[in-house]
Order: structure tokens, then sequence, then C-alpha cells
């Protein structure tokens, strides 16, 4: 595949490409230029026209456009899935309901549009009583949209869909290993109408196309789904020219088990809220602090359950864990699960990788002085088990990151639920649930260093826009 300039479809300035692999099989795919600085600097040039020429077009205009989209994801949605799932390694039908999902995003977005209305300032201060003071929100610009690998679809929409919507043009950055269908629903856009010099996407390695994109002073802001490392860097980059920028970034959530809990019910959402994309989700329960009580209960059950699991092909719809994005992120889990063993941790279930391929692991004996227990995040289908006696010490536990983004908490106790949720230190509190957790409206976002801002049908557009006041001085007799 190519990028896509200007509704061109477009090799980079050196013809240098980037080969694409299905990490379930290491086959390679298809292959993606590696855009150059000047490849980068005419697709900025073309957005800067194009966000003039969107911006134009009203928004009942708009919305027609971006409902034509919606109907095209729903007819291409098995070629997408089938597509997803070859270059990401992900399970099939939890492709299907990404794109599902992302259906439905576009749509909450579009229909928000339409009912997002401005203010009249009241004339209670005498000097302006003759005065009609009104606000209308108007485009932020060109906005570059760094898609990550886990849901390329999903959050594709949640960037791209009130971006649009709102009148901004966007370059689309996808990540480097799997960057097909990305550029598919970028394709889908302009088949539906989307102006060629409204939306651009530009492939290649994230420290030269990223770097390139965000140091530019005729960018306006920048979101960005990725490594709180990463969004540091976009930060400082983006200080130079002020951007705007929109950071969803990493996360090592806790779901407290409480002593009063249905601990099948528990095991059951442990399970799902870790292996659900193997384990490559930023809100995925990412340890499991559990009450002493019942905590030998819980470990046993949870590995009679991952037992169960089937493992193997990610296009068979009876798999239920896929592979990891490539071997080497295979190869980085398989450091972290040493790593901390070698700190005392002990491997009672799984730990073995096979090329792309990890299996589920559940990690006991981990103490509150280990990495995995505070600051490091194992982007896999590990389960770091951390048992505790007193609701004050769980609440300590769960706060122990520097990460904040979602925490879940399982017990028959509402109202204890209910205080520690005010006390523990994240975005957003799952009561009996996993904190793996994600509603196209709410304000999905953290806290401390997950990131800045909040995505959501009930956010965002407020995000990806500007506020301008209308002043009518002495309109009024």
């Amino acid at each position: 595949m190519k990028m896509i300039i200007n509704g061109e479809k477009v090799d980079s300035s050196d013809k240098k490409g980037i080969q694409v692999l299905n990490p379930a099989t290491q086959e390679v795919i298809d292959t993606v230029p590696s855009a150059t600085q000047e490849d980068i600097q005419k697709a900025i040039q073309v957005a800067q026209t194009g966000r003039k020429v969107w911006a134009q077009i009203p928004l009942y205009e708009r919305s027609s456009i971006l409902k034509k989209y919606v109907e095209l994801l729903k007819e291409n949605k098995l070629e997408l899935s089938k597509l997803e799932s070859s270059e990401t390694g992900k399970i099939i039908k939890e492709c299907e309901g990404e794109l599902g999902t992302a259906a439905k995003i576009f749509t909450g977005f579009i229909e928000r549009a339409n009912h997002l209305c401005g203010e009249v300032m009241p004339d209670c201060q005498s000097e302006c009583g003759k005065d009609i003071i009104f606000t209308r929100r108007e485009p932020l610009g060109v906005i570059v949209c760094i898609i990550p690998f886990n849901y390329p679809v999903e959050l594709f929409c949640h960037k791209v869909a009130p971006a649009l919507v709102m009148g901004n043009s966007v370059i689309v950055k996808p990540a480097t290993d799997n960057p097909l269908t990305v550029i598919r629903l970028v394709e889908l856009l302009l088949k539906a109408g989307i102006p060629k010099n409204v939306v651009q996407v530009i492939t290649g390695r994230g420290p030269v196309v990223g770097n390139h994109l965000i140091e530019n002073p005729n960018v306006d802001a920048v979101s960005l789904t990725g490594s709180t490392e990463v969004g540091i860097e976009v930060a400082e980059k983006s200080a130079k020219y002020l951007h705007h920028v929109f950071l969803e970034l990493g996360g090592n959530d806790a779901m407290i088990v409480m002593d009063d809990a249905d601990i099948d019910f528990a095991v059951e959402e442990a399970m799902l809220g870790r292996i659900s994309n193997t384990g490559q989700t930023c809100c995925a329960t990412k340890r499991i602090v559990v009450n002493n009580k019942v905590k030998d209960e819980f470990i046993k059950k949870l590995i009679e359950r991952l037992e169960k699991i089937k493992r193997g092909n990610p296009a068979d719809h009876s798999t239920d864990i896929g592979c990891l994005i490539s071997e080497k992120a295979a190869i980085d889990v398989e450091k972290q699960v040493k790593h901390t063993i070698d700190q005392g941790a002990k491997c009672v279930y799984g730990g073995t990788r096979n090329k792309a391929f990890f299996e589920p692991t559940v990690l006991v004996d981990v103490t509150l002085d280990m990495d995995v227990a505070n600051d490091m995040e194992i982007f896999g289908p590990v389960i770091p088990i951390i048992g505790f006696d007193t609701e004050k010490e769980a609440v300590e536990i769960a706060n122990a990151p520097i990460y904040g983004l979602q925490c879940g908490i399982v017990t028959n106790d509402i109202k204890t639920a209910i205080n520690m949720a005010a006390k523990i230190e994240v975005g957003n509190v799952v009561i009996n649930g996993t904190g793996n957790y994600r509603h196209i409206d709410m304000a999905f976002g953290g806290t401390k260093m997950t990131g800045i801002g909040r995505e959501g049908v009930q956010y965002t557009l407020e995000e990806m826009s500007k506020v301008k006041s209308y002043v009518l001085k002495n309109i009024l007799k």
C-alpha cells in the first residue's frame, strides 16, 4: 500500500519502504513507504489548504459526508476485520467488534456535533447591559493524529471523527507495525466525499515522521495514544509552537478483589480484562490486588479458567487469544517476566514464548517493592497477583504507580466501593468489573503521567475546537 497525499497514492520521495509482517506467521503482507521530510512537508502544506476549504463547508454537509462513511465502514467490515487481524495478530472476533464500534463512534460524534450549541452571555453587568455576546465553536486547524498499534480502527475513529466533524483537516500517522488498515480507513474517507486536501496519511517510523510532523509551526494540534515516554517527548516538542496536545499514555491499572467478592465472577473479569487483545490494552487490568483471605482460592480458579482458553490462529473465530504485535514485543514481555521472577516473584502458570505468541502467565508472591507493582507496565497477557489485608492498603497499592488511567473494584459492598473509588487516583473506576472498560461517551483518560485531555463523544468535540466570542456592542436600545 502507499501513503495518501492530496488524494494521490504515493511512494516516498526516496522510494524507500517498510515491510509489514503478519506477526502470527511472520510472513510479509505488504510494504508501505518510509516517508521523508520532503513528503511530510508536502502533506502539511496540503493540509493547510484543506483546513480552510473544510472549515467553510457547513456542518450539515460535513455530517452528510461522514454519514456516508459510516455506511462504508459497515459495508467493508469483513474486509477491514481480516486485514486488521492479519497485520496485528488480534483475534478476528475482536477485530469485528472493533469495526462495529467504529461505526458507532463516528455516528455518535456526528449526532453530538449537530447539537453542540454556543452560549449567550447574561447582561448582568451594567456597563455591558446593551451588548449581546454569543459564542461559536471554530476548528483548531491542522490536527496530527498519531494512531497506536493496539486498536488502530477504534482509536483512529476517536481522533479523526471529532477532528473532521468540527471542521479540521487531519494528518494521520499509523503505527509502523500495522499501518494497512488505517490506510484503508483513509481511502474510504475519500470515497465518502471528504475533499482530498482535508485528510492525509503518512507512513514511516515514529522518530522520523512523528518528529517532523510535531516540530512544524503549521500544525495546530497533536493527538497521540502511546507510551508515556513518547508522550513526554511530544509535549516537549509541541511546546515550541504551543500546539494543543491530547495525550492518552501508559497505565499499570489495578483490579481490587475484596474478601466478600464473588470469586468466580472476579476471576472471569480478571481473565477477560487481561487476555483481550493479548493484554495489549492501555486500560487493561495489569495488576490483580486480592484480599489475602481469598487470594489462594482466586489463584486456583484463575489458573483453571486460563486452562480453558483456546490459543491458535487469530483468523479462526474459535480462538480466544492471539499473538502480540511482533516478536520483538513478545521478547520484551518475556524479559519483564524474567525480571519480575528475578526480583522474587514465582511463575505458577504460563511464562513461555513462541515467536510472537506469549502464553497467559500468572505471577504470585509479588511484593510492593517489585517494579511490576509500581511503574513497569507489561503490555502482554501477564497477571501479577498482589495480596492485601486492609482497604487502606488496597488503595495505596492501586495508587503506587506514576500512572492513573482506570481501576476495577469487585465487592458486594457498594458503599465501600464508592469510598475507595473516591481515594483512587485514576480517571475512571469500574465497580464490580475489570478496569478494562470503555464506553464511547465516557471521558476516557487518566491522571498523573497517564496523559492530558479526554476522549469521548461527550468531550472530544470541545477539545478539537476553539471558542470564539462575538460581541454586538450597544445593539439593544
